[in-house]
């Protein structure tokens, strides 16, 4: 099942470091799977407060996610972005085509019960 790794990448300087750190990391996604679905793009707060970007990264399981996040390759350049830029970053298992929201419901109340 695809996971994703999501990241709220906080507002900092964008310098040559932060430049290098996004021109290599392609390569440490691309022997795990790992493709750009959302990188720095404009977005639209509806709730609460969002300041810095959004990035969301696709895979084609969660290890694999794992991996790449764990790789000496990643592991590298994570410093270039880090000590510039905050963020938070997440792995999460997606859902399947056929997900239904009510039966998750469902099955949390029949747990309370």
């Amino acid at each position: 099942m695809t996971a994703y790794a999501i990241a709220h990448i906080g507002p900092g300087p964008i310098n040559d470091e932060v430049l290098t750190y996004v021109e290599r990391i392609q390569g440490t996604l691309d022997p795990f799977g790992g493709r750009f679905l959302v990188h720095f793009k404009e977005h639209e707060v509806l709730e609460g407060s969002w300041h810095g970007a959004p990035v969301v990264v696709a895979f084609p399981d969660l290890a694999s996610a794992r991996e790449w996040y764990a790789s000496p390759a990643y592991q590298e350049i994570i410093p270039l972005r880090t000590k510039y830029l905050p963020g938070d970053i997440i792995l999460v298992d997606g859902v399947p085509e056929d997900y239904d929201p009510a039966q998750t419901a469902a099955r949390i109340r029949e747990s309370q019960s």
